[in-house]
């Protein structure tokens, strides 16, 4: 990649503070694609900024003028990702349908394999580094849950899943079996038979989901 002008590395005698927005967003989208592309073959772990400097084209400086640290960039870029491909949340009418679209978002967010790569890393990291889980949580898992949370209260207005339905239990079954599937190394392929299997137990499981009462009734 052609190297891209950073204020850092002016020619002598060159004026700070002359690059313009079109410049600067385009430095800002190289250090990202190149953030990511470090993340997905070194890791969290190996992840330096001098290589994520260097496979953008930058110098070190545009980096640490934009983020504090490795996690700090990491994090922010993660966050405006999710921000960006967070599930647009299906209205077609039926829980079922939108239960498969989506199904359907999440599995073509998924399609790059980088991204597979990088949230199995980060997932394995976040457990030995409780800081790094609940700035995880916060940008990436928040925004997923709530776009579940509004499917669910859209089909308990339309009077398709019961009132009392446990809405972290409903979430959990709208998004982690697919998430599973799809981050376990070695599982067989999502297809269109599959997700429409997991579309039906999603949905039989949500209608299930109710609490029962103390004569085990549902309400």
């Amino acid at each position: 990649m052609p190297e891209i002008a950073d204020d850092d590395a002016l020619a002598p005698g060159r004026r700070r503070g002359t690059r313009g927005p079109a410049q600067d967003e385009t430095v800002s989208a190289a250090i990202e694609a190149a953030a990511f592309d470090e993340l997905a073959a070194a890791g969290w772990r190996r992840l330096a900024m001098d290589a994520v400097a260097r496979r953008a084209g930058v110098g070190k400086a545009a980096l640490y003028r934009r983020w504090e640290s490795k996690e700090a960039m990491l994090v922010d870029l993660v966050a405006r990702l999710v921000r960006r491909e967070v599930p647009e949340v299906p209205d077609t009418g039926t829980l079922a349908g939108d239960v498969r679209g989506f199904l359907d978002l999440t599995v073509a967010q998924t399609a790059d394999p980088r991204v597979v790569r990088i949230a199995v890393d980060l997932l394995g990291e976040s457990v030995r580094n409780p800081a790094l889980a609940e700035s995880l949580r916060l940008a990436v898992l928040a925004p997923r849950r709530e776009a579940a949370a509004t499917m669910l209260r859209r089909a308990m207005g339309r009077g398709e899943l019961p009132a009392g339905l446990d809405p972290e239990l409903g979430t959990d079954l709208l998004i982690s079996p697919l998430l599973l599937r799809l981050l376990l190394p070695g599982a067989p392929p999502v297809d269109d038979v599959y997700l429409d299997t997991l579309t039906t137990v999603i949905v039989a499981g949500l209608t299930a989901a109710a609490p029962k009462d103390a004569d085990g009734e549902r309400p």
